[in-house]
């Protein structure tokens, strides 16, 4: 895992699982009408103005995703992931997120709890930080400020134990 120390930059991982190409295409009732290229600058620049690098990718490949989780290791601070349909079926999503230790946070444009019974579970939330649902494009940004208010109190406190 990558160690965010105060001289350098964090760098936060943002996963988009599948279908979410489609965004502003797809279902725009319930997923809004933002692009996920949209959704990816807005997070790009907030990163930016908060002193983060922030690296998107999107895939509909399963294995690509867990494959992205494990590069991460070696280069991000922290993960946003929208796993998409994969969040109610798949333990190999979760079985990457918690085999890296990589703080991370789960989005999804819609509230999960209001939607089909199928999406009230997650596999992911019992390893992540938090969850943030329901706050369509939005939830990217909430996301990824509550991650790196998370990174940087974790260091905050990693150097006040290494100051002991």
């Amino acid at each position: 895992m990558a160690v965010a120390s105060l001289d350098r930059k964090l760098s936060v991982l943002i996963l988009h699982g599948p279908n979410l190409n489609l965004l502003g295409l797809r279902e725009p009732g319930i997923y809004g009408v933002s692009t996920l290229a949209q959704i990816d600058t807005r997070a790009i620049e907030l990163g930016r103005s908060l002193g983060v690098e922030v690296t998107p990718l999107q895939s509909n490949h399963e294995g690509v995703l867990v494959d992205t989780i494990h590069a991460a290791r070696d280069c991000h601070d922290g993960i946003i992931v929208n796993a998409g349909a994969y969040t109610h079926t798949s333990i190999a999503i979760r079985d990457a997120i918690a085999a890296v230790q990589i703080p991370t946070v789960e989005v999804h444009l819609s509230n999960i709890y209001k939607r089909e019974t199928f999406r009230h579970h997650s596999y992911l939330a019992p390893i992540v930080v938090g969850q943030i649902s329901g706050f369509g494009a939005y939830s990217y940004e909430l996301g990824l400020q509550a991650l790196i208010a998370h990174l940087r109190e974790g260091t905050a406190n990693a150097g006040d134990r290494s100051r002991g």
